[in-house]
């Protein structure tokens, strides 16, 4: 929908002080704005109309469909999937009805991966999609989370995407992408494409806008403890930080959310050269700025009071609050000029982004025409979604160990195949366990769509062939004598019971002894496995002489050191979402490839971190008990790209002036093979301590058995040049393999 500038202006005239604050704020919590009557109907709240009243409107609403521990909502209180179009209408009638110009209210919603409602799509985490290394795959899942939303009557979603995994001990990690700028800024790219469409096309057309979040630099703060402070200089928040930033301003994003940290003392959500300099002046955005849950008033240490948090977070480029008392507070500031002009400034853009949605009262008319949502189109968005989370669960999945015994993949898969062998010991912690594989921000699934690792082979195998064993003490030693396969689910978990504590801002504040290991507000200071899995997996290898399939559920780059010792075969799946338990089988049972690489360093001790891969100094034989800190390296994926060889490849630095040309052929084998081939950089030459590596371009290929392909990747020249005096040399390495390496010079700059 077109913007009608002359309308908005209009708009903005007519209300008083207290009604432009108020489109600004977004401090109800969205599951208290409903209830139900007597007769179980859906109604509004007093608390809705309270806030309705005092500001005249409602700006924005979050969470009216949001289900988890935190909240409270469950499917025996929640709004389900048949009632999504009956509280939409609830919602937004109340709000035409007691509002005083007849603007509708902005829905967000979060969807980090998948739309946090009962009912909603859940993708695998950003970790597990990142282990794709598939920007098309991701661009084309959030376009179905996208198509879910809209249908719903959402038109914000709270996407993460911007956040490097920096330091495996921040309990955020699941959000990343992972540790590289590159890649993450491709998926960023991906979500805005594939929610917002090309050029913004799908925003209140089958699409949503998105939020972005969270700038900037939070997977850097100080030892990996939840919104602490970045302590780096302005080249490496440049380098390592901003690029998603770009990507997602580039790719039309409408929105991003200031995130809790501060970049070398001055807090994101009242930097006004983040959000002013850089991200509107330099980069040209011209959306929304949104503040993390609470963190406006979190700057009342700095600012000295509420109001005065207020004012610093609104001067500094925020738009839009959430959850805060600072933004309510703005009031107080009616005579002060600066907040005036700024109060309407970000007014402008909230009603432009209100606009797009239909949510403004067309010429002649009180109120807004609001569509409402359709029950068909949210039934057939739920299920394309579905589709999409299956598949990029199979994708996520990453083989980084084969054959550390005499028994190989292909070997195991031959003995589960053979009814004639012992029983498979499914065995773990984690055996029998679905929400492991889900992450934090994730909304409580029907019984009849959970599964496991373990339920999951009896389902291919039958009850007579499949035990489980979540602890060695569970099989007989006559079972463990006569298993002919062992499969070990270990690794983390993000779920959160209904009896959880919770911070304010809805973080993990008690871990029970069993509870979530990862997520926000678990950070933790030891990152070997938990509950003692190493040893439980010692355990289970000395009752056993069966080769053991690890099988690795992780948010986070844990130490796994132990596991791929005492594992014929370790595979990695990251939270690979609802449909990661199957994933898991089909590439045990029925022989799946697995395109999956590691989009993390995996440490090879607890101590030894953080290591990434384009870290400046190498950290191996540092540690005099620690030679080779590195486990598994970033990329690293054993799976069905490890049969392609590669051949023919040479460097173009001729053709094109801004970008170097690297070509390869690639030669698959008498099985095809898909995934991504990526190239790395190392860079000598200007006046900087150069990078270890540098992903400089990657290539999702699908191959065909025995098929030929030439490969072409561009390197932007900007990616490979620093100031410097001299020559830059550029060596440049396909996924870390020695021999298959082309070096470049290109003119150095002054």
């Amino acid at each position: 929908m077109s913007i009608n500038c002359a309308a908005v202006d209009r708009l903005i005239d007519s209300m008083s002080f207290t009604q432009k604050v108020g489109q600004l704020n977004q401090r109800l919590l969205g599951w208290k704005s409903v209830e139900r009557n007597a007769a179980g109907r859906l109604v509004a709240s007093d608390e809705l109309k309270q806030e309705i009243d005092r500001w005249g409107g409602l700006g924005t609403l979050y969470g009216l469909l949001r289900a988890d521990p935190w909240s409270g909502q469950h499917w025996g209180n929640g709004i389900r999937p048949e009632e999504r179009t009956e509280a939409i209408a609830v919602v937004q009638q109340t709000v035409l009805e007691r509002g005083a110009h007849g603007i509708g209210v902005l829905l967000s919603e979060e969807a980090p991966h998948g739309h946090q409602a009962l009912g909603g799509t859940v993708l695998p985490t950003n970790l597990g999609l990142g282990a794709t290394f598939d920007p098309q795959g991701v661009q084309e899942a959030e376009a179905a989370v996208a198509a879910e939303l809209a249908a719903s009557g959402i038109h914000i979603a709270l996407v993460s995407g911007l956040d490097i995994a920096r330091d495996p001990r921040w309990g955020r990690c699941e959000e990343c992408f992972g540790e590289d700028p590159l890649m993450a800024a491709r998926m960023c790219e991906a979500i805005v494409t594939g929610m917002q469409g090309e050029h913004r096309s799908k925003v209140g057309h089958g699409g949503v806008a998105v939020v972005l979040k969270h700038l900037a630099a939070q997977g850097e703060a100080v030892g990996g403890r939840n919104g602490q402070s970045a302590v780096l200089g302005p080249h490496d928040l440049h380098e390592i930080h901003l690029p998603p930033v770009a990507a997602g301003v580039r790719a039309g994003a409408l929105g991003f959310m200031a995130a809790y940290n501060d970049i070398d003392s001055v807090p994101c959500c009242a930097n006004p050269w983040l959000l002013k300099d850089y991200l509107r002046d330099q980069l040209g955005f011209d959306g929304i700025v949104m503040a993390d849950g609470l963190a406006v008033d979190r700057l009342e240490d700095m600012a000295g009071s509420i109001p005065a948090a207020g004012r610093a977070a609104l001067l500094a480029g925020v738009d839009v609050s959430l959850w805060d008392e600072g933004f309510t507070r703005l009031e107080e500031y009616a005579d002060d000029e600066q907040v005036v002009a700024a109060v309407d400034t970000a007014l402008r853009r909230v009603l432009e982004l209100k606009a797009m949605f239909g949510l403004l009262p067309e010429d002649g008319a009180d109120t807004a025409a609001i569509a409402m949502p359709s029950a068909d189109a949210i039934a057939q968005a739920t299920a394309d979604g579905r589709e999409q989370a299956k598949r990029m669960a199979r994708e996520a999945i990453t083989l980084i160990n084969d054959g550390q015994s005499a028994a190989t993949l292909d070997d195991i898969r031959s003995v589960i195949a053979d009814a004639q062998a012992g029983p498979v010991i499914v065995a773990g912690p984690f055996a029998d366990d679905f929400g492991c594989f889900l992450g934090d921000y994730t909304a409580p699934l029907p019984a009849d769509e959970q599964s496991s690792v373990y339920r999951q082979l009896v389902a291919r195998l039958g009850e007579d062939r499949v035990l489980l064993a979540a602890k060695p003490s569970d099989a007989p030693a006559d079972q463990w004598a006569r298993a002919s396969t062992v499969v070990f689910v270990c690794g983390s978990t993000s779920e959160r019971s209904y009896d959880s504590e919770f911070d304010d801002n809805g973080a993990a504040k008690a871990v029970t002894e069993y509870g979530a290991t990862c997520g926000e507000g678990v950070d933790l200071s030891d990152i070997r496995l938990p509950w003692r899995q190493d040893d439980m997996l010692g355990e289970v290898a000395a009752l056993t002489t069966a080769p053991i399939v690890s099988v690795a559920v992780c948010g986070r780059a844990h130490v796994l050191t132990d596991v791929l010792e005492r594992s014929a075969v370790t595979i990695w799946a990251g939270y690979a979402g609802q449909y990661g338990p199957q994933a898991v089988a089909d590439v045990l049972v029925d022989g799946a490839d697995m395109s999956g690489r590691l989009p993390v360093t995996l440490p090879a001790y607890p101590a030894a971190i953080p290591v990434r891969y384009n870290d400046r100094q190498s950290a191996a034989h540092v540690y005099k008990d620690a030679a080779e800190p590195i486990l598994r390296g970033f990329g690293y994926g054993a799976g069905s790209l490890a049969a392609v060889t590669f051949s023919e490849m040479h460097a173009d630095t001729q053709s094109h002036p801004d970008e170097v040309l690297v070509q390869v052929t690639a030669h698959a084998d008498d099985h095809g093979a898909a995934g991504a081939v990526n190239l790395f950089a190392h860079v000598s030459g200007g006046r900087r301590i150069p990078r270890l590596a540098m992903l400089v371009d990657s290539v999702y290929m699908d191959l065909n058995a025995g098929e030929r392909r030439d490969i072409a990747f561009h390197v932007p020249c900007d990616r490979l040049r620093d100031v410097g005096d001299g020559q830059v040399q550029v060596t440049c390495t396909l996924d870390g393999d020695s021999t298959h390496t082309v070096t470049a010079t290109l003119p150095g700059e002054y």
